[in-house]
């Protein structure tokens, strides 16, 4: 990708063109040496047949996709917007490092230790028993 083509793709997507017909605007003559479709399509114009006759006209500006893209554009914008802080939000407030009651407090740290040291012994004490019954 060149910055040429770069700018030619952003150009051409906020400046949409259409061979489509409209009975409101003028046709504007393409300049092709010959009137063939190929030729037309080569320099970019739209080809027109007229009885038997074939012509070369340049593409119009269309509108209706130009407001078509720029409502999506701002709507996919707004929608981000609006799920960022959401996403932010719901990512960071599980980190232990941003939210202190995610920290387990060394004080129940230490008594889940000392439970579990004594749940293991009362649980060898009982294994010792039925052993010896």
């Amino acid at each position: 990708m060149t910055t040429k083509g770069v700018f030619e793709s952003f150009l051409s997507f906020f400046r949409p063109m259409t061979c489509r017909l409209s009975n409101e605007r003028l046709f504007t003559p393409c300049h092709v040496e010959s009137q063939n479709r190929s030729e037309c399509l080569k320099n970019h114009c739209c080809p027109f047949k007229i009885g038997q006759e074939e012509q070369c006209y340049l593409p119009m500006r269309d509108d209706v996709q130009l407001a078509i893209r720029v409502i999506l554009l701002a709507g996919g914008g707004f929608l981000t917007l609006g799920l960022l802080p959401i996403c932010c939000c719901a990512v960071l407030q599980r980190s232990p490092c941003i939210n202190p009651l995610q920290k387990i407090s060394k004080k129940v740290q230490k008594i889940a230790r000392e439970k579990r040291a004594r749940d293991k012994e009362t649980r060898d004490e009982e294994i010792h028993r039925h052993l010896l019954d």
